[in-house]
């Protein structure tokens, strides 16, 4: 038989699902893009496939792996749509989830309001057990008390268990008892003990990372289970694998073990993608831009590496307010969400004034443009009305727009409420998301200590290159990057994203007592049941025609640690090499983290003592490195690419100019042209101003330079 010469990726985001479908063999890319269905996610993934399998015809049986992300797991949990869950956990701890961390995140709001817990308090259930913090029995589990609150949560009707007993980080022999209980009195019944899904001190983050996991692990596995038999019987044979937030790839088990681990799948590859592009080009400061049609998510790249964060928020009651959502502790890429996308509402608020988003009209109804139902004035239906979009050419003309329509809804709820012209409205909409982002920008630009007057933008996403010269110009930025297919950038990061899966330990203990060869005992152990995780997607790999190597061998490992200052309430990361740690020095450790420290916070505390908490492992198998393919000399000259010309906005004449429509499909590298120009592929636009030079390299790349001010 043939070998498999294709990949497919698919990302399933608010608005669209984007497919990029990749020969490896040629390096050739073909992409597709259609609405996102609700309603049942898989719909859409069938309906483009089927439709790309028109042009393509006879790939899927070809398809060596297809790889997945998707929002169905952010989705019910915010909607509260997935399973009824029961708590298992220590005598006295049976409200952590309301107490969390006791912290007010509007210290002056009386009227602030908080996530309601994902397991009502009648579905938590106590047991009265204990084990010290040093992982000694102080009260063991009664095995008939235990079945009889199992017993009595299953009378109740729950689908899924979340089992956290205090301390079990260090001892989990009462949780596998319970775990053992559960599968005896209901084998069918969905578990998620915490010692697996979390194996980490602080009581609050392990209790609700566990219960979130069970909270949605029969929806994903029902989720996934449909989609691979969907795949099957239109005659996918390869390997499904599905993207974690923590930036690799995972298999389909895995994550439907794991769900809590795939809740920023999608949004996630964009900025693996502009890593890659990072290194490919030498760009050691980059400011990766993502904007769909529901939300703009961003993320600073600093020495070619996007910083991964142990934990994050997810259904914010203030979706913008850090502390008002429910705490994640799984290793996230460091992105930040924007409520700003081609699908934001557009309004006048309760001031008076213009309001864009975060409200989005989302797939359904979507903008008044589309034409499928939508009342609200949007971001793209402003962005078609100032000239940057083509209602002819929209998904490269699968899709026709309704210009009359978007002015008559501009018109009678922005334009006339604010006794302001069309003109001034459309701009107005245009203009203040791109502020908002900015704004949002800096602020995380800067927390990183970066500087946006060095970076380099790089757009992804449907409306991302449509925004990214506006963006680029409030931040100061001096240089902009478009790759080819921008589009559907997130979808084309899953090629770039490595097998990979974090796991921790906690272990407390300062490093004058500690022992080294305990811990290196830790990291082995982590480093074995991460080989086992890995243990399938490396088999599989060895089935193609590459160097043949044992599983266990193929694995890297990288080693890290959270390291404090006793007493302190927050850690510090210190990665350490790969070597035993029973040969390292105490001094050395020390020295390690003292440089961490310093660079962070400006000086640091040599005379006080320091201390481990936990022991981080990342294991990863060998990327399947992304050939990008070189475009090809197209043409002699630049006006075979040119389309013609088209009056659109420019914010420094403030009026309409024209401008020059380019067909990026037929642009030869080393092509340069000056602004204003308008630059179109199927899957987005780029528009640049008078003030802007493009040049093409041989990639197909469009490298924008902006004129400082």
């Amino acid at each position: 038989m043939a070998d498999k010469v294709y990949r497919l990726g698919c990302d399933i985001g608010g608005t669209f699902t984007d497919f990029v479908l990749l020969n490896d063999q040629t390096g050739e890319i073909k992409t597709y893009k259609c609405l996102t269905t609700p309603r049942d996610p898989s719909d859409a993934v069938e309906h483009g496939i089927r439709e790309m399998e028109k042009k393509t015809s006879g790939f899927v049986e070809n398809l060596d792996e297809v790889i997945h992300g998707t929002t169905l797991v952010i989705n019910s949990i915010i909607e509260r749509k997935g399973a009824k869950t029961g708590l298992i956990t220590t005598k006295g701890f049976r409200d952590v989830l309301e107490i969390g961390r006791s912290i007010r995140y509007s210290t002056y709001d009386v009227f602030a309001e908080f996530p309601k817990p994902l397991i009502p308090r009648h579905l938590r259930f106590e047991v009265d057990e204990r084990i010290r913090s040093d992982g000694s029995i102080l009260k063991p589990l009664d095995p008939e008390e235990a079945t009889r609150v199992v017993r009595t949560l299953l009378k109740k009707g729950i689908e899924s268990i979340a089992v956290c007993l205090i301390n079990s980080f260090e001892n989990p022999a009462h949780e596998r008892m319970l775990k053992e209980i559960i599968e005896k009195e209901a084998p069918r019944i969905s578990v998620s003990i915490s010692f697996q899904v979390l194996p980490q001190i602080k009581e609050y983050e392990r209790t609700s990372t566990t219960v979130t996991n069970a909270y949605v692990k029969p929806l994903t596995g029902r989720y996934l289970s449909k989609l691979a038999g969907r795949l099957e019987a239109i005659g996918f044979k390869g390997k499904l694998f599905i993207m974690l937030s923590s930036g690799g790839v995972t298999s389909v088990e895995t994550a439907a073990e794991f769900p809590v681990r795939i809740i920023e799948s999608g949004p996630t590859a964009a900025v693996i993608a502009g890593q890659y592009y990072g290194r490919l080009f030498n760009i050691s400061e980059m400011f990766c831009f993502d904007m769909g049609g529901t939300t703009a998510k961003s993320c600073l790249i600093q020495k070619g590496v996007a910083s991964v964060v142990p934990t994050f928020e997810v259904g914010r009651v203030q979706r913008f307010m850090k502390g008002s959502g429910l705490t994640i502790q799984v290793p996230v890429v460091d992105l930040m969400e924007i409520g700003a996308g081609g699908g934001s509402i557009a309004k006048v608020g309760r001031m008076g004034t213009l309001q864009v988003g975060p409200e989005s009209s989302g797939a359904e109804p979507g903008p008044i443009c589309y034409g499928i139902g939508g009342m609200d004035p949007c971001v793209t239906d402003a962005d078609l009305l100032l000239g940057y979009l083509d209602e002819s050419y929209f998904l490269g003309g699968e899709m026709k727009l309704d210009r009359e329509a978007a002015r008559r809804g501009v018109e009678e709820k922005v334009a006339k409420p604010l006794g302001v012209s069309t003109l001034q409205a459309i701009w107005g909409i245009h203009d203040l998301i791109n502020e908002t982002m900015a704004a949002a920008a800096k602020t995380h630009i800067a927390e990183k200590g970066g500087n946006p007057k060095i970076v380099t933008i790089v757009a992804f996403g449907g409306a991302g290159p449509v925004h990214a010269y506006g963006l680029a110009k409030k931040l100061g930025a001096p240089r902009l990057l478009v790759p080819p297919n921008a589009g559907v950038g997130s979808a084309l990061g899953f090629f770039t994203a490595p097998r990979a899966f974090d796991l921790l330990r906690s272990h407390k203990v300062s490093l004058t007592a500690a022992d080294f060869n305990e811990i290196e005992k830790i990291f082995k152990e982590l480093e074995s049941e991460a080989t086992q995780i890995l243990q399938k997607e490396a088999s599989e790999d060895n089935n193609h025609p590459r160097k043949q190597r044992s599983p266990s061998e193929r694995v890297r490992f990288e080693r890290s640690l959270d390291m404090r200052f006793v007493g302190q309430g927050s850690e510090t990361n210190v990665p350490v090499s790969e070597k035993d740690f029973t040969g390292m020095k105490k001094e050395e450790v020390r020295r390690l983290f003292d440089e961490v420290y310093e660079k962070l916070y400006g000086r640091t505390y040599p005379d006080s003592e320091v201390e481990f908490i936990n022991f981080k492992v990342r294991a990863s198998l060998p990327e399947r490195l992304l050939h990008l393919p070189r475009i090809g000399q197209k043409g002699q000259s630049l006006d075979e690419a040119m389309k013609g010309k088209r009056s659109a906005y420019s914010p420094i004449a403030r009026d309409f100019i024209s401008y020059t429509v380019y067909d990026r499909y037929k642009l030869s590298p080393k092509a340069k042209f000056p602004g204003p120009a308008i630059i179109e592929e199927k899957e987005s636009t780029v528009i640049v101003g008078e003030d802007g030079s493009i040049s093409v390299d041989d990639f197909g790349f469009l490298w924008i330079d902006l004129k400082g001010e």
